[in-house]
């Protein structure tokens, strides 16, 4: 249930999946930004910028990590594409802090495109799909020793599963001012969904995870990062303000349902920054 791309497709995408977007059509989100810079469904969308205006602000790296942890020998060439080894994590978020990266949050993304709120001028976004125990007891707490956050897309299927992160560690997170966010309840293909589907896959992870963080669920990754124009008006239905892909060139018309982030595979410290910058037009 991972996003299967090989890593050298990770390599061709990151070199070139920079957007070229042509003029798009104006886009409203029903949302607004307080001052705090948090999101409020369902309020005025007078400050909310244009689709062209959110296009042409500097995107801001988005990491996407999936399993933490040390290979084995029975992982295939492309499982190993999604495990980073937990010393190399290690790495990688010491030198993030030691060349003066600050995490960010949704919330404070969200703000920053669709109103032009301040964000650090080093400024990076930290995400954990698919609900891994280790994202709780490895990456969590080594992110503690720099301050960094995260945001953890959950699948609901697996929670309280051998391997999988209960309800206990994701209200801990939550709590600790991490964000929780939907990943569907099974990572069923979004580009397949039917009837029900919506209800299934959406309304009810979401529901289960409000009950849990006691806060609002806003934010969803697509499985496999894979998403189509059918969805981003049923994710809207659905209280969802924003919507997390992978390397695919932004939506002109919807771009917050189209963030683009790119998948963190073993890698030196120094490659990853040098992906980062590559990918993403911020720094």
């Amino acid at each position: 249930m991972k996003n299967r791309i090989p890593f050298g497709l990770f390599v061709l995408s990151v070199l070139c999946s920079c957007d070229l977007a042509s003029p798009p059509l104006p886009h409203k989100v029903t949302a607004s930004v307080t001052e705090a810079g948090a999101t409020s469904p369902a309020a005025s969308t007078a400050n909310i910028r244009t689709a062209k205006e959110i296009l042409a602000q500097k995107q801001v790296p988005i990491l996407c990590y999936h399993r933490i942890r040390a290979f084995k020998s029975t992982d295939t060439r492309s499982m190993k594409d999604y495990i980073v080894p937990v010393e190399n994590f290690k790495e990688q978020m010491k030198l993030l802090a030691d060349s003066g990266y600050h995490t960010i949050l949704p919330d404070q993304l969200f703000a920053y495109l669709t109103s032009g709120t301040p964000i650090p001028a080093k400024s990076v976004m930290l995400t954990f799909d698919d609900s891994e125990e280790e994202h709780y007891t490895i990456a969590a707490n080594e992110m503690k020793k720099y301050g960094f956050k995260g945001v953890f897309f959950l699948m609901t299927v697996t929670m309280d599963r051998p391997g999988y992160m209960n309800k206990s560690q994701i209200k801990a997170l939550s709590d600790e001012g991490n964000v929780i966010a939907c990943h569907t309840w099974d990572h069923h293909n979004v580009k397949k969904y039917q009837g029900k589907d919506w209800e299934i896959q959406i309304e009810k992870p979401t529901k289960l995870l409000e009950s849990i963080t006691g806060k609002k669920i806003q934010y969803f990754a697509y499985p496999f990062g894979l998403w189509n124009h059918e969805a981003i008006p049923e994710l809207k239905k659905r209280g969802m303000i924003a919507a997390f892909q992978l390397y695919a060139k932004r939506d002109e018309t919807d771009p917050l349902y189209t963030i683009r982030r790119i998948i963190v595979p073993a890698m030196k410290p120094e490659t990853l920054l040098k992906a980062m910058h590559t990918a993403f037009s911020y720094n």
